[in-house]
């Protein structure tokens, strides 16, 4: 008996390798799976070819491939992109931390831009995530040694910092005294979106 399977009850086999056919099959899987940029599906397919190899003669042309399904609107980068960041935002995530997750999404430069947080979603995400991690005044107030105060405020300082805040911004959640004050501040500026 094989040793493989011995410890876990099956035979391990190695994928067949892929032909263009094949290739368009999983790209297809992939994008009716998962919402995607053509960045991701690059990466997904190069994955593929190289986990599985080719079949011998054929050599699949992954760019084309991926071009294809975004002019067939398959894949479409702007759209996934405003998703993305838009999902980050509502969570309290900061432009920074926006822009490296639309950057590792395989998202170019001008659109990563675009999409980027104006100035009130970045506001209204840092108050978002100070009501969700109960900084400033969403939390206990801080008492005890001032030592022990600063240490706590630099903790939720970098920590705002780490979900991609600026710095200014999380310092103005950090030591804002009331709720009202903070939320004064995220309505000084328009919504950009409208």
């Amino acid at each position: 008996m094989d040793d493989e399977r011995a410890t876990s009850g099956r035979i391990s086999r190695r994928a067949k390798p892929l032909d263009r056919s094949r290739l368009e099959e999983l790209a297809l899987a992939y994008v009716a799976r998962f919402a995607t940029s053509t960045g991701k599906l690059k990466a997904y397919l190069e994955r593929k070819l190289r986990e599985r190899g080719v079949v011998d003669g054929e050599e699949p042309d992954v760019e084309r491939l991926v071009s294809k399904f975004a002019a067939r609107g398959y894949v479409d980068d702007e759209a996934y992109g405003r998703a993305r960041a838009a999902d980050l935002a509502s969570r309290g995530y900061g432009a920074r931390r926006v822009e490296q997750t639309l950057r590792a999404a395989g998202i170019g430069e001008k659109l990563r831009h675009d999409l980027g947080p104006g100035e009130a979603a970045k506001r209204r995400a840092a108050l978002v995530l100070a009501r969700k991690r109960g900084f400033g005044p969403f939390g206990r107030p801080l008492d005890g040694a001032p030592e022990d105060v600063r240490k706590l405020r630099e903790k939720r300082l970098a920590a705002m910092v780490r979900a991609g805040h600026d710095f200014d911004h999380a310092r103005r959640v950090i030591e804002a005294c009331t709720i009202e004050e903070l939320e004064e501040w995220v309505a000084e500026i328009p919504d950009e979106s409208h």
